[in-house]
């Protein structure tokens, strides 16, 4: 099950909204299990964001957890996450990543911010998830 096109724009819309809030200039990427891209926002943010944003999201839909837990795993096993990092157009194992899940518990997506903080950009992430 992947996540349907109104539900990204429903997430999106709440992270935007957290964004603007906070007075941050971000990227934000919702994307479905698969790792493609749904719905996308650029609020002003430099361009590297954007690459940020999406890898952040790919990492949390292709690990089932959250980015900066993905980099938690990695570094308490002492794992050499070169490979990892770098496969599937690469990964970002920093906060802002936050699996998306339907109301059985199943993972139908992420979202992924970028250009604030790891703090910002993981509670605008999150604005979405609670929507």
């Amino acid at each position: 099950m992947n996540i349907t096109y109104n539900e990204a724009t429903q997430i999106l819309n709440a992270s935007i909204e957290k964004a603007k809030h906070l007075g941050i200039a971000v990227s934000i990427a919702v994307i479905d299990t698969g790792g493609h891209l749904v719905a996308f926002a650029r609020l002003d943010s430099l361009y590297g964001v954007i690459d940020f944003a999406l890898k952040k999201a790919r990492t949390a839909a292709m690990f089932g957890v959250d980015s900066e837990v993905m980099g938690a795993i990695i570094s308490g096993a002492e794992m050499h996450a070169y490979g990892m990092i770098n496969s599937n157009g690469g990964l970002l194992t920093i906060p802002g990543g936050v699996v998306l899940k339907n109301k059985d518990g199943n993972i139908i997506g992420a979202v992924g911010c970028s250009g604030g903080t790891a703090e910002q950009d993981k509670e605008i992430a999150a604005a979405g998830v609670h929507k």
